[in-house]
């Protein structure tokens, strides 16, 4: 059966260039469903989809955004509508991909839509922005980002290269794509989080998780890690969530530069994923190399960690901060949860004779959340153990399976 592969695009400003495209992609074996994103220019070819269907699905009208005449707000609109289209037809199962291309306002409602999509999904973005910094582009999501070299203006010697490159990357993608067809057995995912000062904790806990029959996937602390993370639970990949390293709290809140943002710990407590959540690493704020650090840190306590990452310690002040938001956000749990302690240091580097150690910080951290947590649904688990010593982790890892198992 042949691969469908949603076409997202201004076909007014664009129109040549998404045919182009088009032809492309069916003569590498596809099917295509165009959505138009246009506003004002007649299109150049009529789309399966029009723009009308895309205004009204952003909660808007094609004739209200030409009388408003604000370019921003109708990007928006149209951003919104393709994001709805774009997940509505996956669902219907009447799409195997999507491929989009642009400039600003072109990669802003395509990433959006394909941000829409589950991981597995092809997701080709041209962009002429792709050779930058495409963090708030991609997210969470597996998008292919490909550099246009020249503007999206015109079919010439290089676009005709690079148009084909992304037809030919898009429906190979479609067709080798594996999204629900994997055999892992049966096994339920557990998701973890981890850092460097965290490791031995999440590599005991996964080691006893994996010989119970799960697979755990590991999410690297800092930041994207954490928004993956997230973005997997709510879309509801996830059996379990071992948030060992909530780290990147310290960044949101200080000004570090891995934060994740202030959804963090939200989707399992929304969703009622069971969880298991600890203080891993909440010692310390993430900067680059030394000379990177805000100069109204640099009387802080500086721990070089290698050459590109200077740590630097939270306060009591900043301590306290992140065990009452730590709290709130366990606050909204609808289903089990551990919170547990390790009282004997969050880090490899919070413990006796270490650069972090601090007995005063972690007892505001601690103590604040002792405070502010409220809900029912959360246990709390105080341990003696340094965040990573063996009994801590298989205590970690022995509850949650236990509340994946309903025992």
């Amino acid at each position: 059966m042949s691969k469908t592969i949603a076409v997202i695009g201004t076909f007014d400003t664009k129109g040549e260039e998404f045919a182009y495209l088009i032809e492309r992609i069916k003569e590498a074996g596809c099917d295509v469903l165009s959505i138009d994103t246009g506003i004002i220019g007649k299109a150049f070819f009529k789309a399966d989809i029009g723009r009308d269907e895309v205004a009204k699905a952003g909660g808007s009208t094609i004739e209200e955004l030409v009388a408003k005449n604000d370019r921003g707000h109708a990007v928006t609109v149209m951003m919104k509508g393709a994001g709805e289209v774009a997940l509505s037809l996956f669902k219907q199962g009447k799409i195997d991909g999507v491929i989009s291309m642009g400039g600003s306002a072109g990669t802003t409602i395509g990433t959006y839509a394909m941000r829409k999509l589950p991981v597995g999904v092809p997701k080709v973005m041209i962009s002429t922005l792709a050779s930058g910094d495409v963090a708030k582009y991609v997210g969470p999501k597996d998008i292919f980002m490909l550099n246009s070299i020249v503007d999206i203006s015109g079919i010439n010697k290089i676009s005709k290269t690079i148009f084909s490159l992304a037809a030919g990357a898009v429906t190979g993608a479609a067709k080798s794509a594996i999204v629900g067809e994997v055999d892992d057995g049966g096994k339920k995912v557990i998701a973890a989080s981890m850092f460097g000062v965290t490791t031995p904790c999440v590599t005991k806990a996964k080691e006893y998780l994996e010989a119970q029959g799960y697979e755990v996937l590991v999410f690297h602390a800092t930041g994207s890690g954490g928004r993956c993370l997230e973005s997997l639970v709510d879309g509801g990949m996830v059996d379990g969530v071992l948030d060992i390293t909530t780290t990147e709290w310290c960044d949101q809140l200080v000004g570090g530069v891995l934060a994740a943002g202030p959804d963090r710990l939200d989707a399992a407590a929304k969703k009622g994923v069971p969880q298991v959540v600890s203080c891993g690493a909440l010692d310390m704020v993430n900067f680059g190399e030394m000379e990177s650090v805000p100069a109204k840190f640099k009387d802080r306590n500086l721990y070089v960690h290698n050459a590109s990452v200077t740590l630097m310690r939270t306060t009591k002040e900043e301590c306290a901060e992140l065990g009452r938001i730590i709290a709130e956000k366990l606050n909204q749990c609808v289903g089990p949860c551990t919170l547990m302690l390790p009282l004997g240091g969050v880090s490899a580097i919070d413990k006796p004779g270490a650069p972090f150690y601090g007995p005063e910080e972690d007892a505001a951290l601690f103590d604040a959340i002792r405070k502010t947590l409220k809900n029912p649904n959360v246990k709390l688990v105080e341990m003696e153990n340094n965040v990573n010593d063996d009994e801590f982790a298989l205590t970690a890892a022995k509850t949650l399976d236990a509340y994946i198992k309903g025992v």
